[in-house]
């Protein structure tokens, strides 16, 4: 049966690359198909707008200065109007099943989801490190959490991720909608304030897309300096749900084993993209008494120190 449900596709954008038709395809494809399709772009110089436009989508340009993970799908919420549902993808992001829209649409027949986010498998061409961290992030059973597993669960009870996600419209304004000011884990906040307010939110296995990154060890060192400022933003969520040190050292060892089963020869990558990792993480902790140019040095979201 067809959802009843009004429904929003909204991606925020920027020079989406070889990808991209991917994506659209994926959308193109799906079994449920009526939907609002809007994106923001934030001033691309390739084809992507122009191939968003013959696929139907709305377009919005802004300035690239003035995108924010949180302030511009907030943006996109707005625009959406009258809608029940607000479905986020990203541009890297490709639908696995023609069924995918329809699955992670269907949880929200329960009144009390507040949120939904979908099963990210590594792209096809992925190396190891990046499928790992899809297959330890993203398991093969479904899940549906709410403020009963804080106690047991931690910092850990509002994962998910806008990727691919879904969100009650009406919840997600009951709760301030996406926050403006952080540099990155507006869905996390989302989720956490969700979670509190006594939504629920679900993981839906079904719901599958493609999605993955192989990463420098530069860019790893920035991604997770750029966590610790997420983290040190909200102490909220740690004041809250509890410290994120154990989720991070259980990863730690899961990599490890994961590389030692299925290419033993790579595990000095490992070790030495753990390490950049830890480090970024720990030297995030001091950003406050950081000048500007070197914030934009050591972050991957360099847009954001203004």
């Amino acid at each position: 049966m067809k959802p009843h449900f009004k429904i929003a596709l909204l991606i925020p954008t920027l020079n989406a690359g070889d990808r991209w038709l991917n994506t659209l395809n994926s959308v193109n494809d799906q079994s449920f198909n009526t939907f609002e399709k809007i994106i923001i772009d934030s001033g691309s110089s390739d084809g992507t707008v122009s191939l968003a436009e013959q696929f139907g989508f709305k377009i919005i340009n802004i300035n690239k200065s003035d995108f924010n993970h949180g302030k511009t799908r907030q943006q996109l919420v707005d625009l959406s109007g009258n809608v029940d549902i607000c479905i986020f993808l990203t541009q890297d992001a490709i639908l696995a099943s023609p069924d995918s829209i329809l699955n992670i649409i269907k949880v929200f027949n329960d009144a009390e989801i507040g949120m939904a986010y979908g099963r990210q498998l590594p792209h096809k061409n992925a190396k190891i490190l990046e499928s790992h961290a899809r297959l330890y992030n993203y398991p093969a059973t479904s899940h549906v959490r709410s403020s009963k597993d804080i106690a047991q669960m931690g910092f850990k009870v509002f994962f998910c991720s806008n990727s691919f996600a879904a969100y009650r419209r009406e919840a997600l304004l009951a709760t301030g909608g996406f926050p403006t000011d952080s540099i990155m884990g507006e869905d996390a906040i989302v989720a956490a304030k969700m979670l509190t307010a006594g939504y629920k939110k679900a993981y839906v296995a079904n719901a599958i897309v493609y999605h993955s990154h192989t990463y420098t060890l530069l860019q790893e060192f920035r991604r997770y300096f750029d966590t610790r400022v997420f983290h040190e933003q909200n102490k909220w969520l740690i004041d809250d749900f509890g410290k994120p040190t154990g989720e991070g050292f259980k990863f730690m060892r899961s990599e490890l084993v994961y590389v030692i089963r299925h290419k033993k020869t790579i595990i000095l990558n490992s070790i030495f993209s753990l390490a950049a990792k830890w480090l970024g993480y720990k030297i995030g902790k001091f950003y406050k008494g950081m000048p500007k140019q070197v914030l934009k040095r050591l972050s991957m979201h360099s847009y954001y120190w203004k």
